[in-house]
């Protein structure tokens, strides 16, 4: 398979994981430093990737494909961006969007879908292949797949048309974020109400391993609650608009919501702080 120039919006803790990958499978990846700050050049840097400095270099005929690694909430106007500029090639848009939010959509001179989408499971860097997954479909989901036959990333191919891998990552994450955002809104409704030792006494007899997993839960998404809430709005708008009620998930978006000032914090905060930050204000 001749090898693609990919350009990568944006390098940023996730985005710099997938470029890196791409280039242990001898890709050219290219970024755009316009606009981003110190930690995304840095890290773009140690991945290796190549600086063409403005937007209008990768969404030109330098790239053949565009992978799209960002904020939920940026996704749809990014996508927007890069698709004013007459790109022609692949757009991959892996990111944390709605089946039904599926803007830069296009076809080719042939009638051929040129959008794909994605998402990728795991928050930590690859290591190891089979840790880390990015899932793609749409029409050209199994040749962007085998760009990563190499390296630690696995990239994994499904059907069901261009948003399938949304519909898959919406399904996963309404389970793995939505619980956390319960259990910690959990904790701090009983701490509030004075009863969280007992809370946590009867799940130590009747649910093993619970108070556990709620401490983790505040431990581990704190920092990245930012990136959570446009999540848990995507993931209301997919259950609304399979006819499922979603408002579990507006819920859960203002949990994470709360604890955005957590945002670049230095050490994960405490889980009294967290639950101090959830309480807000009580109602009189």
């Amino acid at each position: 398979m001749d090898k693609m120039t990919i350009g990568l919006l944006h390098p940023g803790e996730m985005g710099s994981m997938v470029g890196a990958a791409a280039r242990a499978n001898g890709l050219r990846v290219l970024w755009a430093s316009d606009g981003r700050g110190g930690q995304t050049v840095a890290r773009a840097t140690a991945a290796g990737l190549e600086d063409v400095k403005t937007l209008a270099r990768p969404s030109s005929r330098q790239s053949q494909v565009i992978l799209s690694v960002c904020p939920p909430h940026a996704a749809v106007d990014l996508a927007r961006l890069v698709m004013a500029r007459s790109f022609s090639g692949i757009y991959v848009d892996a990111n944390a969007v709605a089946p039904c939010h599926r803007a830069g959509d296009r076809k080719d001179r042939d009638g051929r879908r040129r959008h794909l989408r994605g998402w990728r499971h795991r928050g930590s860097a690859p290591r190891n292949r089979g840790t880390t997954r990015l899932y793609l479909s749409g029409a050209e989901a199994a040749r962007m797949a085998r760009l990563f036959e190499q390296g630690a990333l696995e990239a994994i191919a499904i059907e069901g048309g261009p948003g399938a891998a949304s519909a898959l990552k919406m399904a996963y994450a309404a389970y793995t974020k939505g619980t956390s955002a319960l259990l910690m809104g959990i904790r701090a409704l009983a701490a509030q109400a004075g009863v969280d030792k007992p809370l946590q006494d009867e799940w130590a007899r009747s649910q093993p391993g619970l108070g556990n997993k709620s401490e983790s839960a505040a431990r581990d998404n704190a920092r990245k609650a930012w990136r959570f809430t446009g999540e848990m709005a995507e993931i209301a708008a997919t259950f609304e608009d399979a006819g499922l009620p979603g408002g579990f998930f507006v819920a859960a978006g203002e949990i994470y919501d709360r604890l955005a000032a957590y945002k670049d914090a230095a050490e994960p905060p405490s889980l009294e702080e967290v639950l101090k930050a959830l309480r807000g204000t009580p109602r009189a």
